[in-house]
């Protein structure tokens, strides 16, 4: 008789079952880095790089109340792949769009300004003798790496992202 071997569960069943946590992971180290380039960094974020942000926060939060109904034994199944899916496909659209900004392919939005950063001593002194205050502007990449943009990487990531969603909704619903 030959011996019980325990089978690894097929990679699609994987994805299925470890996709909200991974969505809430990488939410939260998204998340982190743009903080810390903003905080470290001193990289002030523009109008699009906070809207590139509130898309992790939102997947953050359907992903972990989607872990909550698992928990619950009331679990979402494939919708809340496919929600997670359309979250990120929806960052990618607004970092495509913003790294177009600022290749000069299109113009940003008007209200394209940023909300702050570090306040100096010195920039506080310039501004009360008039200098001008120049916020971040969002057709002008603040960093690259090999030519690409923060927004760049992030429209990426988030193409990724919403593949990996979509290819776990139409795992769990080929069950």
């Amino acid at each position: 008789m030959a011996a019980p071997t325990l089978s690894a569960p097929m990679p699609a069943a994987r994805l299925s079952r470890l996709w909200p946590a991974f969505a809430a992971a990488v939410s939260v180290v998204m998340l982190a880095a743009a903080h810390a380039f903003e905080s470290f960094g001193g990289y002030a974020p523009c109008n699009l790089c906070l809207r590139q942000r509130e898309v992790y926060w939102a997947a953050l939060a359907v992903a972990a109340a989607g872990l909550v109904l698992a928990r619950l034994k009331r679990p979402l199944g494939p919708a809340l792949s496919l929600i997670l899916g359309a979250i990120f496909l929806a960052g990618m659209v607004v970092a495509a769009f913003h790294a177009g900004a600022e290749w000069k392919w299109w113009p940003g939005p008007a209200s394209c300004t940023g909300l702050g950063g570090a306040v100096s001593t010195d920039s506080l002194s310039s501004l009360l003798a008039g200098a001008k205050a120049r916020p971040p502007a969002c057709d002008e990449a603040a960093w690259r790496l090999f030519g690409i943009s923060m927004a760049g990487y992030n429209a990426l990531a988030s193409a990724g992202l919403a593949a990996l969603g979509f290819a776990a909704a139409f795992s769990e619903r080929s069950k």
